[in-house]
């Protein structure tokens, strides 16, 4: 999906398997980062990793999933990790320092690695209408 700034939104191969596991569609995600592209944010959890609830299908966003995303404006955006509220609360201190670096990973990546990881199966690009 390409916000306004021409940015492109992705998930990461977990964030792929754990979605479809859960029934998240790309079109879910697409109104999540229009909601972002707002200034609607859960939590700005620092390190370029925010917070984001999207609403289960059919149920909107009470009890809804977390998601965990790597987010600097300007830049491509990237959902790391997901879960369900009512199965934890939240990430640790060293979950949330391994998301850190993973945020500052992707969002450092050029178009020719996008393209890589894409092709081998370690992001998926959030497409409308899927």
């Amino acid at each position: 999906m390409r916000t306004e700034h021409n940015n492109r939104t992705f998930k990461t191969k977990l964030f792929h398997k754990w979605a479809a596991k859960e029934n998240i569609s790309d079109q879910d995600l697409i109104v999540a980062m229009q909601e972002i592209s707002k200034g609607l944010i859960d939590a700005n959890l620092g390190g370029s990793v925010i917070k984001k609830r999207v609403g289960m299908p059919g149920k909107g966003k009470s009890g809804s999933y977390r998601t965990l995303i790597a987010f600097r404006k300007g830049r491509h955006v990237f959902f790391m990790y997901g879960f369900a509220k009512n199965q934890r609360d939240n990430v640790n201190a060293k979950e949330l320092y391994a998301l850190k670096r993973l945020a500052k990973e992707f969002l450092s990546l050029n178009e020719t690695q996008i393209v890589q990881a894409l092709n081998k199966g370690e992001l998926f690009e959030v497409k409308a209408n899927e």
